[in-house]
C-alpha cells in the first residue's frame, strides 16, 4: 500500500495513547535504523521556527542535517525537511515502503498517524549528522522521546493540551522536562516555577542544564537584533532565532550572521499579501506574543478553533487588536461548534459575521490553528508553503 493510502487509514488524534506501543516497536528495529545526532524540541509553542533556523544553520555550515516537525498546513512533505528543503514524494515513498519491510505488518497498522509518522522520517534521514526532531505532544511520553539525544531544547511552556498533559503549569512543565537526558537549553519562560522545575529534574537525572539567558553573549544579542530588524522578525520569533544561536553555539559551533540569516518558517507571522498575515498559532501563549507585535493597530481577525482551546482566554487577549472577527468555516471533527463561538464573541462584545472574501482596503491576520491556515489558504489558491 503506497503512503498516502497508508496513512489516510490512520486517525489524526486519539482519546486514549498507548504509551507502551511505540517504544517496543521502536526498540524492534532500532538497530536496522539511521543513527543520527538527535537535537530535541519540546516546548508549548515556538519550537518550528527554533528548530527550523537551527536546522538551516547547521545545513549551511556544511552539516547534513534533518527537521522533523509537526503538524503540516498543506503537505505532508512539510514535516520531514532535509538538506534545506522538503523532501520529495519519490523519497518518502522509498522510505515507506522500507519501513514496511522492518516492521510487522500487525505492529505497522497498529501504530497511530504521528508514530508511523516518526520512523518514517528516521529512515528518509539516512546520511543525516544532525535531526532536529521536534516533539508532537508532551515530552517524556511522545514518540519522539525514545531517541538518544545530544541536545534538548525547551521553547516557552504553557497551557495546553490539558487532558494529555493536566492543569497545571507544574504537570505540564515536569512531564514536557522530564525528556531531558545528558545536555538542555532552556528558552525563556512566562512561568518562573518552570526553571525551579527544570533543576529539579536536571538534578535527578544527571543532566547539565543551561538557561538562555546563561548563554546569551553580547554577540548573538547583536546578530540577532540585526537579522530581526533585517527580515521582519517579530519580538517572539527574534527570542526564537536567539535560542536556536544559542544552541547551536552549545553544540561546539561558533554563530555567525551568514548561517541565521534567514526568514521564520512559513505561518509564524507570515506576510502572505499585502494586507494579510498568517500565523498557526492556537493557545493563549500565541494570543499574548501576537497582541504585542500588533499594539496600538487593529486587523480583521479571521477565526476559527479547536473546541478544546480556550477560545474565550484568547479572543480575550486579542480583543484590543480586533476591529472585527469573521469565522471561518473549517470541515474537521475538533472544531468548535459554531453557536459556542459565537457565544463568546458576543459576550466579549467583538463584532462578527462569517468570512466570504479578501476586502483589498481591510487589515486582516489569520489566526486560530494549522487547519484555519490550510482552509484559508485553500480558499485563497496557494498551494505551496514554499516562499
Amino acid at each position: 500500500m503506497r503512503l498516502n493510502d497508508f496513512l489516510a487509514n490512520k486517525p489524526l488524534f486519539y482519546d486514549v495513547i498507548d504509551y507502551e506501543r511505540f517504544p517496543k516497536a521502536y526498540r524492534a528495529i532500532a538497530h536496522l535504523l539511521p543513527s543520527p545526532k538527535i537535537i530535541h524540541l519540546v516546548g508549548t509553542n515556538a519550537k518550528g521556527s527554533t528548530g527550523r533556523f537551527l536546522a538551516n544553520a547547521l545545513h549551511r555550515s556544511g552539516k547534513r542535517v534533518g527537521h522533523y516537525t509537526s503538524p503540516h498546513i498543506l503537505r505532508f512533505n512539510e514535516r520531514i525537511y532535509r538538506d534545506g528543503d522538503e523532501v520529495s514524494d519519490e523519497v518518502l515513498e522509498e522510505a515507506h515502503q522500507k519501513l514496511l519491510t522492518l516492521l510487522s505488518e500487525s505492529v505497522a497498522e497498529s501504530l497511530s498517524y504521528f508514530e508511523y509518522t516518526t520512523l518514517l522520517a528516521m529512515v528518509a534521514y539516512e546520511g543525516c549528522e544532525y535531526v532536529v526532531c521536534e516533539a508532537g505532544l508532551g515530552g517524556e511520553f511522545d514518540a519522539t522521546n525514545v531517541f538518544d539525544k545530544v541536545l534538548s531544547i525547551f521553547t516557552p511552556i504553557d497551557f495546553d493540551h490539558a487532558a494529555f498533559l493536566g492543569t497545571s503549569i507544574d504537570s505540564i512543565a515536569t512531564t514536557k522536562l522530564r525528556s531531558m537526558q545528558s545536555i538542555a537549553l532552556l528558552g525563556r519562560q512566562k512561568h518562573i516555577d518552570v526553571e525551579c522545575i527544570a533543576r529539579t529534574i536536571a538534578d535527578e537525572k544527571g543532566c547539565e542544564l543551561y538557561t538562555l539567558m546563561e548563554r546569551l553573549t553580547p554577540s548573538i544579542e547583536e546578530i540577532a537584533l540585526l537579522l530581526a530588524t533585517k527580515n521582519s522578525l517579530s519580538d517572539y520569533l527574534r527570542d526564537n532565532l536567539m535560542l536556536a544561536m544559542a544552541a547551536y553555539e552549545l553544540l561546539g559551533y561558533e554563530a555567525d550572521e551568514s548561517l541565521f540569516d534567514q526568514k521564520a518558517l512559513f505561518g509564524r507571522l507570515s506576510r502572505i499579501a499585502s494586507n494579510i498575515t498568517l500565523d498557526v498559532g492556537h493557545n493563549a501563549l500565541a494570543a499574548e506574543s501576537i497582541a504585542l507585535n500588533y499594539r496600538g493597530k487593529k486587523v480583521t481577525l479571521i477565526y476559527n478553533t479547536y473546541g478544546d482551546k480556550d477560545y474565550r482566554e484568547i479572543l480575550s487577549i486579542l480583543a484590543p487588536i480586533i476591529e472585527s472577527v469573521e469565522i471561518i468555516e473549517v470541515s474537521e471533527g475538533r472544531i468548535v461548534e459554531r453557536r459556542l463561538l459565537e457565544s463568546v464573541l458576543h459576550e466579549l462584545d467583538i463584532p462578527y459575521r462569517s468570512f466570504d472574501e479578501i476586502n483589498n482596503k481591510q487589515e486582516y491576520l489569520v489566526f486560530g490553528s494549522f487547519s484555519v491556515a490550510e482552509t484559508f489558504l485553500k480558499r485563497i489558491n496557494v498551494t505551496s508553503t514554499l516562499v
